[in-house]
């Protein structure tokens, strides 16, 4: 019996929930004339072809390493939270056309409480997926559902704007509002784009694991400097969920081949403890004949 992989099961309800919340956001918003809850429809177009691209990422990401990847399909990943990120920012640059338009062009808001009936089942609906994705994007480490969680926290935010403007229009007839409240809300999707992309597209051009991360690696390699003289050019980097790490470990040169691989074993799965998906290159370097500190790395 095939394992079920939570990270698909994930992505599969966010396209799912994303489906229903466009049909129910595009037909109300022409129904009732709202570029507001329009712009909510179009977001929310965009986020169900994000989570259709994150489906299929977490899917081939997950496929092990084979000829021509070497070194596994991780990348995927970050590939599909940077093309969310793209897709936010096309969004935005709609939505302020759109209500630029409506501000020049006035057109009153009718029956505003399915407009506010709809905004308020999908800032419910958003809440609760994204809180799953993003809890299954941390037990999994995978940024393409932390990315589609990102966008669906972004989507509360703005559904929440979008009901405040049609309840104004309700209180005060001001129809100016919303359109005022569509702009809000591209604000709001510009700034959670540029987060994504920076996060995402970061490990695309290889770059370091963070400073925590990377002192965490630093910190288990440390728990066995009695055993070895010294370690340097450490380099990391990150694809998708898996890390690679490698460096040079100097030891004693009248050790044994056994005595070293024995050593990079144990360092390896040490700092597999802390980060599941990783993959550890360790280049041992004997020291010079001549070293106190080969005299104690001999002793242990």
């Amino acid at each position: 019996m095939s394992t079920i992989n939570p990270k698909e099961q994930a992505a599969k309800l966010s396209v799912i929930s994303n489906t229903a919340l466009v049909v129910g956001k595009l037909t109300v918003g022409v129904a009732i004339g709202s570029v507001g809850v329009l712009s909510e429809g179009i977001h929310s177009s965009l986020d169900l072809l994000a989570s259709i691209i994150a489906f299929f990422a977490v899917r081939q990401a997950s496929h092990p390493a084979d000829e021509k990847h070497r070194y596994g399909h991780g990348k995927i990943e970050n590939l599909s939270g940077t093309l969310e990120g793209v897709l936010i920012l096309i969004a935005a640059f709609w939505i302020v056309l759109e209500a630029i338009q409506k501000l020049l062009h006035p057109q009153a808001v009718e029956f505003v409480g399915w407009g506010v009936g709809i905004m308020a089942v999908s800032s419910i609906v958003n809440f609760f997926i994204s809180r799953h994705l993003q809890k299954i994007s941390e037990e999994t480490d995978s940024i393409a559902l932390k990315a589609d969680a990102m966008h669906l926290r972004t989507d509360v935010l703005t559904s929440l704007g979008v009901m405040a403007g049609l309840l104004g229009i309700y209180l005060t007839g001001w129809q100016w509002l919303d359109p005022l409240a569509a702009i809000a809300v591209a604000a709001l999707i510009v700034h959670a784009a540029w987060e994504l992309i920076r996060e995402s597209f970061a490990p695309l051009l290889d770059a370091s694991l963070s400073y925590e991360d990377e002192q965490k690696i630093i910190g288990k390699i440390k728990d066995h400097q009695e055993h070895f003289i010294d370690f340097h050019d450490l380099r990391t980097r990150k694809a998708g969920s898996e890390r690679h790490v490698d460096f040079h470990l100097t030891v004693c040169r009248y050790h044994s081949i056994e005595h070293a691989h024995g050593l990079a074993d144990r360092i390896e799965y040490d700092i597999q403890t802390i980060f599941n998906e990783t993959s550890i290159l360790i280049h041992h370097e004997p020291c010079d004949e001549v070293c106190e500190g080969c005299q104690k790395a001999c002793k242990a």
